[in-house]
């Protein structure tokens, strides 16, 4: 008797499939984050499986060159850029140091120089004179020195604007300076702009409509609860394509079949990290038995919450959801939809037993009017 859940709800997925002994299902925690989009991940991941290259295209997405999980990338680091502050949230700035920068004169010593530059750190280098100016040191003479006397030598000094050099002190001139970010600026105006990074993958969901469609068993159900294909086995018909609801999966273009992330099974096996994990530097990428994930992952979101990012949540991590929850969930720092992901994603093979009783139901109504057709006829 197939267990009630089997195609909707919570369930442990290696049990169901058959696993009488089955180690504590694994998974992934992506925590965004932390992500740097460095993408060790990706050249992990085709390091270990043999996986074709791709993603050298300019896509014009930023720093993102692969562009989606596709037959060839299993790993995909997605590069959002938003046009939004990175300081809109005061609290987590509130201690970050906005002063004015060191002075000349200890950049100079610093340097191992005393001859003044006329400089400040930060400002963009120039002329002697133009870079005096900028620094507020007043009126120059042709060699870019301060005048012994501005106030009486030169009105200027009095008021710089009338001479068309601008207000006093550093100005902007389009080009990167070496002060930390949100000095001379404030907190709100350190970029104009902020980048999410998230490293997609798999999900291996609970209930994998990839597997309920496969028609020569290519797709199979781990001991770990994961999901791997078989490609000696797959006949590329692309239902599961077409059944994924993260549209995952996908086919290679040279010969048909599906391929997708398979969780590193042979290295689950061996007792080693996946590759992707092993190779993340800032432990964005965590490895580990699903339910201590998924306490970690609450524990963190509790964190962000505290110092001052309420925007952050969870995703895939519910057994309630429309997969049975995920076996690789995220931390996302916005909606799933800005990261390409489904806000609602369902089980396409959910309403399987409804449909084929309607469908049956349809069968038997149409048999009994062809007979009564017929019963008719003859009377």
């Amino acid at each position: 008797m197939p267990d009630p859940n089997s195609l909707y709800g919570p369930l442990d997925p290696a049990p169901d499939a058959g696993w009488s002994s089955a180690p504590p299902r694994m998974g992934f925690f992506t925590d965004t984050s932390v992500c740097i989009g460095c993408k060790a991940c990706e050249v992990a991941c085709k390091e270990w499986n043999g996986v074709p290259e791709s993603g050298l295209d300019l896509l014009g997405m930023s720093y993102d060159n692969t562009g989606a999980l596709t037959a060839n990338s299993w790993r995909h680091v997605a590069f959002i850029e938003q046009p939004r502050p990175a300081g809109h949230r005061t609290p987590p700035f509130a201690g970050t140091p906005t002063d004015a920068s060191v002075s000349a004169a200890s950049a100079a010593v610093a340097a191992g120089t005393s001859k003044r530059t006329g400089t400040d750190p930060g400002v963009p280098t120039g002329t002697p004179s133009a870079a005096a100016r900028m620094a507020g040191g007043g009126p120059v003479d042709v060699l870019g020195a301060i005048a012994a006397d501005p106030t009486a030598a030169n009105p200027i000094a009095a008021d710089p604007t009338a001479a068309g050099l601008g207000s006093a002190g550093p100005q902007f001139l389009g080009m990167p300076g070496a002060q930390p970010p949100g000095r001379g600026t404030g907190e709100e105006g350190r970029t104009d702009f902020r980048w999410l990074m998230m490293s997609d993958v798999c999900k291996h969901c609970t209930h994998a409509a990839c597997l309920d469609v496969c028609p020569t068993g290519s797709l199979f159900r781990t001991e770990f609860g994961t999901v791997v294909v078989q490609e000696d086995i797959c006949n590329g018909c692309g239902y599961c394509i077409s059944a994924c609801p993260y549209g995952v999966i996908d086919q290679r273009k040279d010969d048909g079949r599906a391929w997708k992330c398979t969780l590193c099974y042979d290295r689950l096996g061996a007792g080693m990290t996946p590759a992707c994990a092993q190779a993340c530097p800032t432990e964005s990428i965590q490895y580990g038995p699903l339910d201590e994930l998924r306490e970690r992952a609450a524990a963190r979101v509790e964190t962000l919450h505290e110092r001052g990012v309420p925007e952050a949540r969870l995703y895939g991590h519910d057994p309630n959801d429309g997969v049975g929850g995920d076996g690789a969930f995220f931390l996302l720092l916005d909606e799933p939809e800005v990261y390409g992901l489904p806000p609602d994603p369902i089980v396409t093979t959910r309403d399987l037993p409804k449909m084929w009783k309607r469908a049956g139901i349809a069968a038997l109504a149409m048999a009994a009017a062809t007979v009564a057709a017929f019963v008719g006829g003859s009377s």
